[in-house]
Formats: C-alpha cells, sequence, structure tokens
C-alpha cells in the first residue's frame, strides 16, 4: 500500500545537529520501499489560492500562520501502516520536526493501474482491426508526442495523429491486425510505461503485404479519472 509521508519541519528548533537525509532516502530507495519524493521552498515562497464569490484571491505566504510547516515529501510503499511508520521515525527530520503518515486514498476500484494499462493496450489492438479512428484516438491525452521512426513522421496533437491513422487506413483494405508480444509494464501512483513488440499486418490496396514489427515505448499519465498515452516512440526492426 502506498503512503505520503509529510515532512514537517519546525522553524523554532535548532537543526545544526541533525543526521543527514541523505542515507535514509538510499536505504528506502534501495528497498524499493521509498518511489519518489523531494523537498519543497521556504513556507515564504507559497501562494494560497481561495474562489469566493467566483473570484480568485491570492495571498502570497502559506495557508496559515505556524511555525511548523511542510518542508517536503515521500512517497513509500509498504506493507502496512506500522511499517510506514517505522520508516518515518527513521528520518532525521522526526527528530526536531514531525512526520506525518497518510494512506493513499484508493484511486482505482476493482482495476489496479497494470490493468489499466493492458486495457488500453487491447483497446488499440480491437480499434485497429476494427478501422475505428475515434476509438484509435480515445486512448491517447490531448497533447499526445508521438514518434514513429518506422514512417519518420514526428506527431503531436490529436490532430496530427488522427491524419496518420487515417492515412494508414486509406493504404489497406480490411482489419489492421495488432499483435503484441513481450508486454512489460511499469507503473506508479500517477504515471506508466510499458515497452512491447508489437507486430502489425494489413493487405494494401493495391494487394501487397503490410508486415511490419516495432518496438514500441508508450508513456501513460492520469488524465481525469483515466490513464492515457502522452507519448509512444516506435521503432521499426530491420530484416536480418
Amino acid at each position: 500500500m502506498k503512503y505520503m509521508l509529510l515532512v514537517c519541519g519546525d522553524d523554532t528548533n535548532d537543526a545544526s545537529g541533525m543526521a543527514p537525509v541523505e542515507p535514509w532516502v538510499e536505504d528506502l530507495g534501495e528497498r524499493g520501499a521509498r518511489l519518489h519524493g523531494h523537498r519543497l521552498a521556504l513556507p515564504t515562497d507559497a501562494v494560497t489560492v481561495r474562489v469566493r464569490g467566483g473570484e480568485v484571491l491570492r495571498t502570497d505566504g502559506p495557508f496559515a500562520e505556524t511555525k511548523e510547516y511542510v518542508a517536503g515529501f515521500d512517497i513509500l510503499e509498504c506493507d502496512s501502516l506500522e511499517e510506514a511508520v517505522e520508516a518515518a521515525a527513521r528520518h532525521p527530520v522526526a527528530t526536531i520536526g514531525a512526520m506525518e503518515v497518510r494512506p493513499f486514498w484508493p484511486m482505482w476500484e476493482g482495476e489496479d493501474p497494470e490493468t489499466a494499462i493492458r486495457g488500453i493496450d487491447a483497446e488499440l489492438t480491437e480499434a485497429l482491426r476494427d478501422r475505428d479512428v475515434e476509438r484509435v484516438l480515445a486512448c491517447y491525452a490531448p497533447d499526445a508526442d508521438i514518434f514513429h521512426f518506422a514512417d519518420g513522421h514526428e506527431r503531436h496533437g490529436l490532430d496530427a495523429h488522427r491524419k496518420a491513422v487515417q492515412d494508414l487506413f486509406a493504404q489497406v483494405t480490411g482489419p489492421v491486425t495488432r499483435e503484441v508480444r513481450e508486454l512489460r509494464v511499469e507503473v506508479d501512483e500517477s504515471v506508466g510505461f510499458a515497452r512491447a513488440l508489437i507486430r502489425m499486418t494489413a493487405t494494401r490496396a493495391d494487394g501487397t503485404r503490410l508486415d511490419d514489427t516495432l518496438r514500441v515505448t508508450t508513456g501513460y499519465r492520469d488524465v481525469g479519472l483515466r490513464r492515457l498515452i502522452t507519448h509512444e516512440q516506435a521503432v521499426a526492426l530491420k530484416e536480418a
């Protein structure tokens, strides 16, 4: 389970004797328990935003005047709350400030992120088979960057990708078969990556055979309440 560790400093305490944070970061990173984290700028650099009566009210500075403030954060992957608390207790800032350990709210009900990504990949396969341009595009974020070295083109945004898909369908008759091999998926709480060999086959309008094998790397991120493709790079494999 994932936990957010809020590192809370106290500007009234002397931090000169605090142990360095780097060994803690390296230890949890090597164990795979720390997924991500970063130090934050001081509260004096914060901007507080409120909306009242439809008007945006901006105030320079933190939300509340307090001696304690969030100095940084870490995202932990732990088997239990007790394990996350033990990790927080070993953080050097715990000796002069406080550590707030909070579980992530479950985002994927009934479906984990890897399953969601594999579902998008399967949807692409079906959309190409059905020659459905809009179903293909629905798998991509509006600002997706697509680099297809198979055709030598770089495409930014759905309009450019729509034309490429339309051109593909115009060149062939019947379905486009997309065979996925060696699909590997890596995910975290907000992004994911997939790598695969993909063989694309179809019959061209002149009766010749289209048969390309591509090495494809795909990046995903949360867009609203679902994950979409935001980056895709495809390289054609040369025939032996």
